[in-house]
């Protein structure tokens, strides 16, 4: 998983003489009894403004998300959402990032459900605000979005801004009284808001008239008033220029803009324009981007700041910088005009290289596609052995791969592989297997050598995974769940309360003979595909070997070929220690001791549960309950072998009678047995019990899960 920018966690600083916005502050205040603050408005409204002054007053710890398109992977987007809980709380979730970049992450539900035993750890009240929520466009975070505010604790509150309405059951929420909202017709500037901004915020001298009619002609938009402040400071000609404001918003848009820039002296202009193809500016890399000795781009950013020039500081330390969304729009818009595309390309080759070099690999890769240059943007996606889209980034890889002719893909075979992984990642299972065949066909004739043996092993691999999707539950469910899971590793059967990863290791379900024998082919070509993967990958591959390893430990298990699962579990152990992946060790482990018990080595199949449930210590519940049901059945026949001798059928019927508290009498009427025979059955269970009197029989039967209500705790 690529770590985020840590800029995307910093809650904006109110800006000096900013206008104070009392009546909308006082209402989200008052909604934070409720699950949800919806803040939903065009751009320009003044949303993100509105909650960072809020957040500044309200007297809660806030933790705070600026999200974007690249966030709308689920993995993503959930290692977002625990970093920006860690700037609360130090180390919460740390478990579940390491689950989260596992070679098998487990389903969205079980992860989402361990992280909300994380936050109800967090004692105090605290608001966890979702910027600009209309980035992510994913059915998967909108299903876990809902998942979370259904669960959430109570010392927990949503703020979510967005231009457009998430795609979740507001109307439930509002009839629950569980939603807050604020419109466009609330955020709007009322007259007197307008005098405090206009007059006091850009030290303009307005008349009321002159502030009711910008304030008519905008409609509060705050965008446009701030653009209209900006061109009458530039010519100080407020009678000249206000009548000019009509049409619709984006129309006086485009004029204040041109107005603004025209103004700026060339050297800015130019800034703004060759540095709005970046998402986040800092002077380092806007130097490089500019190439221009003569300009330092610290300065000019702490310049444009200080004009209020729409860029908006993402620290403390002013160190980072974004513009203003709109205001990058059309700086871009203008640059597509005033320069050539080779120019341009330029441009994201200097950015590109810069992010690479500084440890931002995915905006590396989007620079690199900006630019057209095929070759660096196929390196980059490679990723080192981890290609990119396994580390959040499978949209915007799709998206270009979908894009190159299939020469270019011939070319680079890795690029039809990757294809096809990234189609599994976000659940197009139907087109996986042509990419895969493209792949081969490309490779037909090469050279075997290392690059090429590995390609072969990652084809063999999606194949193996592909084919686990069957064992996950019924097949006709099979797409429900990838795009549920969002992961090309994802080899779970969904488990009616937690869905824990090694369910998949557990006696099979009953199924139908057309599903039985769906089934059983699955698991063959997981065993065949998997031991090709295996023989073809390099030692050193060790994220696409665990995961080989793994799904045929999983399969030579179920199939009851324990010497082959054996091995490919060891394999993952040792992996994992290597790699530092925590759960699947803990899941390999757990299944060497479920081998040992199905060959009824009970003691060795005990120690294997009591390694998984110490290595495993630190990781959330769900990962090590199928240890801890192993270890209890272990400890439970432990217990029940040292009986003198087992109990009969009606000695068991007499024992359930007495921990419901009947007497002898009334349990020889239930049962027509004689009182005497009753008496029998009594001093014969109290002998193989071990016991001396009723209570003590009742204990001992308990604990060794001889009631027939009796249940073995989960």
């Amino acid at each position: 998983m690529s770590t985020p920018n840590m800029t995307k966690f910093y809650i904006p600083t109110p800006r000096p003489n900013a206008v104070h916005r009392r009546r909308l502050t006082e209402r989200l205040s008052k909604g934070c009894y409720r699950k949800l603050t919806l803040i939903s408005a065009p751009a320009g409204y003044g949303k993100t403004t509105l909650v960072s002054e809020w957040l500044n007053s309200c007297g809660r710890a806030a933790a705070w998300i600026s999200l974007e398109e690249g966030d709308s992977e689920l993995t993503r987007f959930l290692t977002c959402w625990i970093t920006s809980l860690q700037t609360l709380k130090e180390n919460i979730g740390e478990g579940i990032l390491a689950v989260l970049q596992t070679p098998q992450p487990p389903p969205t539900e079980w992860i989402l459900t361990a992280l909300l035993h994380e936050i109800s750890a967090i004692s105090s009240p605290f608001i966890l605000v979702l910027d600009d929520y209309h980035a992510v466009k994913s059915e998967a975070v909108d299903a876990a979005l809902l998942f979370m505010l259904n669960h959430f604790p109570s010392q927990m509150h949503l703020v979510i801004t967005t231009r457009e309405d998430p795609n979740i059951p507001l109307a439930r929420l509002r009839v629950r009284d569980q939603l807050n909202e604020l419109r466009a017709a609330d955020l709007r500037f009322t007259f007197s808001e307008s005098e405090d901004f206009l007059n006091n915020g850009m030290s303009l001298e307005l008349s009321g008239d002159q502030i009711a009619s910008l304030e008519s002609r905008t409609e509060g938009w705050i965008a446009g008033l701030h653009l209209a402040a900006l061109s009458i400071q530039g010519d100080r000609d407020a009678v000249r220029l206000i009548p000019s404001f009509n049409g619709r918003h984006h129309f006086v848009l485009d004029y204040l803009v041109e107005e603004v820039l025209d103004r700026q002296p060339m050297a800015v202009q130019a800034f703004l324009l060759r540095t709005s193809i970046l998402e986040r500016l800092c002077g380092s890399l806007c130097d490089d981007v500019m190439f221009d000795e003569s300009v330092s781009s610290n300065e000019t950013l702490l310049e444009l700041e200080r004009k209020n020039l729409f860029v908006v500081p993402l620290d403390h330390e002013r160190r980072w910088y974004r513009y203003h969304h709109l205001f990058a729009d059309l700086l871009r818009k203008r640059l597509q005009e005033s320069l050539d595309d080779s120019h341009i390309a330029e441009l994201h080759r200097r950015a590109s290289a810069w992010c690479e070099h500084n440890g931002y690999e995915i905006e590396a890769f989007r620079h690199a596609v900006e630019s057209n240059d095929m070759d660096r943007a196929a390196l980059l996606l490679e990723g080192n052995g981890m290609p990119l889209h396994l580390r959040g980034a499978a949209s915007i890889s799709l998206n270009w791969l979908a894009s190159l002719p299939a020469a270019e893909l011939n070319a680079r075979p890795a690029l039809w592989v990757m294809y096809g992984s990234a189609l599994l990642i976000t659940g197009k299972l139907t087109g996986v297997e042509h990419k895969l065949a493209a792949a081969e066909a490309a490779l037909a004739g090469a050279e075997e050598d290392v690059r090429v043996r590995d390609l072969i092993g990652v084809i063999a691999a999606t194949r193996a995974t592909l084919a686990s999707l069957v064992l996950a539950g019924s097949p006709s469910d099979t797409d429900n769940k990838i795009r549920k899971a969002e992961t090309a590793m994802q080899l779970t059967r969904p488990d009616d309360k937690t869905n824990d990863l090694v369910e998949l290791i557990a006696p099979a379900r009953d199924v139908g003979v057309s599903e039985h024998q769906e089934i059983d082919h699955a698991i063959d070509q997981v065993i065949v595909q998997a031991r090709r993967a295996l023989s073809y990958l390099r030692p050193d591959n060790l994220p696409v070997r665990t995961a080989a390893a793994w799904m045929l430990g999983v399969a030579s298990q179920r199939r009851g070929v324990y010497s082959d699962a054996r091995d490919a579990y060891n394999e993952v152990i040792s992996n994992s220690r290597m790699m530092g992946h925590q759960l699947i060790a803990v899941m390999a482990i757990t299944g060497l001791g479920q081998i040992e018990e199905a060959e009824h080595r009970a003691r060795t199949a005990a120690e294997y549960y009591e390694e998984a449930l110490r290595l495993g210590g630190d990781l959330p519940l769900p990962a090590l309950r199928e240890a801890q049901r192993g270890l209890a059945r272990m400890r439970k026949n432990a217990v029940t072998s040292s009986l003198i001798e087992p109990l009969s059928q009606r000695e068991l019927e007499v024992l359930g009678l007495i921990a419901k508290g009947l007497s002898n009498k009334e349990i020889g009427e239930k049962l027509f047995l004689a009182l005497d025979t009753v008496k029998g059955h009594n001093r014969r269970i109290f002998e193989k019990l071990q016991v001396q009197r009723r209570t003590e029989a009742i204990a001992r039967a308990a604990e060794l899960n001889l009631l027939p209500n009796h249940r073995e705790p989960h």
